[in-house]
């Protein structure tokens, strides 16, 4: 059993998808906590029972049960109609954890309405991808005082090996955000690169080897490059063009707040639209190749 707050000891997950489907199992199996699940879609709840969860019949039945709320939603609007929900709860959880990537400025604000109604709110939104939510090993960047971070530590260290405080409210989303942006970049640059290089007659596959040995290397490269650019494998159940979509305007609207142009970041916008617009909606994101390379 990990050492967590007393306060905390009965949890809810809210949220049982692609991503959280896993972190709910690993806290389940790992946190020696009771733990309550809930998803509007019925059927994915049932291998977190199968492992020892609890199914709760609405989130109001879930919040009144858990001292925590673990949140894994597809953005700020569902955020909030769940925050909600939970305060409908009788008795209300006290903490609520927000692990999802969700907009800042709106991320604070509802911190603020939470606590208004003496409910703790954290950001918590996690990186790397779904095999790292199944095998517990996520990144997770959070936004919280020092003290709500030192209570939930321990409960996160169930789902990522690198928890990591990067300061007061947002400030995981912030660090969320601009990870994915990067992230995003890279992966059009590489993409520009092997089409060039294709064009010179040199072979995708050769040319990533060449590059990881060099100056260029880097985890994209090595990873979902090799996996998806080289072999123009773009599965439905990854991380899908729509997904980069939502984080790129999450961080060209970071910029704009701040007075920054974000012109790379605006360009990968444009490339994921035409993927999008050209069918490829739920596709691996780095399919945007083929816009590229004109095969939409």
């Amino acid at each position: 059993m990990v050492e967590v707050a007393a306060a905390f000891e009965t949890l809810g997950f809210v949220g049982l998808g692609a991503m959280g489907r896993g972190m709910a199992s690993n806290l389940t199996r790992r946190s020696g906590r009771p733990v309550h699940v809930f998803d509007a879609v019925a059927e994915l709840i049932t291998p977190l029972v199968d492992v020892g969860a609890t199914e709760s019949s609405s989130v109001a039945d879930l919040g009144a049960a858990a001292d925590v709320v673990f949140l894994s939603l597809p953005g700020i609007g569902d955020v909030e109609t769940v925050c909600a929900q939970l305060l409908d709860a009788d008795p209300r959880p006290s903490m609520v954890v927000d692990m999802s990537t969700c907009d800042v400025r709106r991320t604070r604000a509802l911190a603020a309405r939470m606590a208004e109604a003496g409910v703790g709110f954290v950001d918590a939104p996690v990186a790397r991808m779904r095999q790292a939510a199944v095998d517990g090993t996520l990144f997770i960047a959070v936004g919280a005082t020092p003290d709500q971070f030192d209570a939930l530590e321990p409960l996160l260290a169930t789902m990522g090996t690198d928890v990591v405080h990067c300061g007061s409210s947002g400030a995981g989303q912030v660090v969320k955000i601009v990870n994915n942006m990067v992230v995003l970049n890279t992966m059009h640059t590489l993409a520009e690169a092997i089409a060039i290089a294709r064009t010179a007659g040199m072979d995708a596959e050769v040319l990533v080897d060449v590059l990881a040995k060099g100056s260029a290397d880097s985890f994209m490269l090595r990873s979902p490059a090799t996996r998806a650019l080289v072999t123009d494998e773009f599965p439905l159940h990854a991380f899908p063009t729509l997904y980069g979509i939502k984080d790129i305007s999450l961080a060209l609207t970071l910029a704009e707040e701040g007075g920054i142009t974000a012109r790379a970041a605006r360009s990968t916008l444009e490339l994921l639209a035409a993927a999008r617009d050209g069918g490829y909606e739920q596709e691996y994101y780095p399919v945007f190749i083929r816009a590229i390379e004109g095969r939409l």
